[in-house]
C-alpha cells in the first residue's frame, strides 16, 4: 500500500504542536489526526489546573475535606505519579505546584522570593501524606494541591500514538511542544530522525536522535527563568527547599513511552549530581548539557550521533 505524508498543526496546552501522518489517502489521515487531536484537547480540560471544571480542581478545592471520587484513567495517572516519587527519593512530588504561589517567572522586575515565603510553601508540600486509592483521593491540608503538569502533556502524546495505531496508522510523528512520540518507522523502515536543541542556541541542534516506536522527551531550565544579581532560577524547584536546581541546563531522554522519557529528564533535572548515575541505572538514552555547556550523552547514543 503506498502512503504519503500529511501534517497537521494544532494548539492546545498553551502552545502550538505538529503532527505527522503516514495513510494511503488524506481522508483517512484527517480522520485518524481528528481523533488524536480531540483527545489532547479532552486530557488538558480533564487535568488542567486553570479550568473550573476539570479533576485537578475539583481535588485541590477539597483540600482539608473529604475525599473525591476519581476514575481510572487519574488513579492510573496517580500511580504512575507515585512512582515517580519513590524513584527520585521524593523529589518528583505532583504536590509540589504550590511552589508558583511564591514563584512568578513573570514577575517585573524578576525576584527571588524570601526564606520564610519558601517554607511556608513547602509546608503545603508532601506526597507522603496524600490518601488515595483507585477510587477516590484526599488532600490532607487546605492549601495543598496535585498537578499533572510533570507528566499529563507526555502523557497525552502516549494517547494520541494509541489512537493513531487504533485508526490503522501504522507510521506517524506526535510532536507536542518538543517531546515527541514516533508511531513505527518511516515507510520502507527507516527510523525517525529527532533533533535535540541546544538550551542556549535553540537554532543549534547538539544532537540527532533515530527512534521507532519511542519517544524522546526535554526537561531543562530554558522555558521559564528568571536571571537576578547575574544569577539563572529555572522553573524546576527542589519541594524540599524550594529553590530551582542548577546543576544541568537541559537533559533529553529516550524511552519507549513519551511519559517515561519526560519523568526521567524531569527526576534526572532534580537529582542534580546524581543524574547520569540515576539515568544509567534505568537505561536510558540520554544527552543532556550540564551548567557549563558540556554535552553527555549515553553510550549507545554517543555511537550513533
Amino acid at each position: 500500500m503506498t502512503t504519503s505524508l500529511h501534517r497537521f498543526m494544532f494548539r492546545a496546552m498553551a502552545g502550538e504542536h505538529e503532527l505527522q501522518v503516514h495513510a494511503d489517502t488524506p481522508a483517512r489521515a484527517r480522520r485518524a489526526a481528528e481523533a488524536a487531536i480531540a483527545d489532547v484537547t479532552r486530557v488538558e480540560a480533564k487535568y488542567s489546573r486553570y479550568r473550573d471544571d476539570s479533576v485537578t480542581t475539583r481535588v485541590n478545592r477539597a483540600a482539608g475535606g473529604a475525599p473525591v471520587a476519581i476514575d481510572a484513567e487519574t488513579a492510573a495517572l496517580l500511580a504512575y505519579a507515585d512512582r515517580c516519587f519513590a524513584q527520585s527519593d521524593g523529589r518528583f512530588d505532583i504536590t509540589s505546584g504550590v511552589l508558583r504561589r511564591v514563584w512568578d517567572f513573570r514577575a517585573t522586575p524578576p525576584r527571588v522570593p524570601d526564606a520564610q515565603a519558601r517554607a511556608q510553601a513547602c509546608a503545603l508540600i508532601g506526597w507522603r501524606d496524600v490518601e488515595w486509592n483507585d477510587r477516590a483521593i484526599r488532600l490532607p491540608r487546605a492549601g495543598m494541591e496535585i498537578d499533572f503538569g510533570g507528566i499529563g502533556k507526555e502523557y497525552a502524546a502516549d494517547r494520541m500514538a494509541t489512537i493513531l495505531r487504533e485508526h490503522g496508522i501504522a507510521s506517524a510523528l506526535v510532536n507536542l511542544g518538543g517531546d515527541v512520540r514516533a508511531v513505527g518507522a518511516q515507510p520502507g523502515g527507516a527510523p525517525w530522525r529527532v533533533g535535540i536543541r541546544h538550551p542556549r542556541d535553540p537554532a543549534r541542534p547538539i544532537a540527532g536522535v533515530d527512534v521507532v516506536d519511542a519517544a524522546v522527551a526535554t526537561s531543562g531550565d530554558y522555558e521559564r527563568f528568571v536571571v537576578v544579581d547575574g544569577v539563572r532560577y529555572c522553573h524546576l524547584l527542589d519541594p524540599r527547599s524550594g529553590m530551582p536546581v542548577a546543576a544541568w541546563q537541559s537533559i533529553s531522554v529516550i524511552a519507549p513511552l513519551c511519559v517515561v522519557a519526560g519523568s526521567l529528564a524531569t527526576i534526572a533535572m532534580l537529582l542534580e549530581a546524581g543524574a547520569l548515575p540515576f539515568l544509567d541505572a534505568q537505561r536510558a538514552g540520554y544527552v543532556a548539557v550540564d551548567a557549563r555547556g558540556a554535552v553527555h550523552r549515553s553510550p549507545a547514543i554517543a555511537a550513533s550521533t
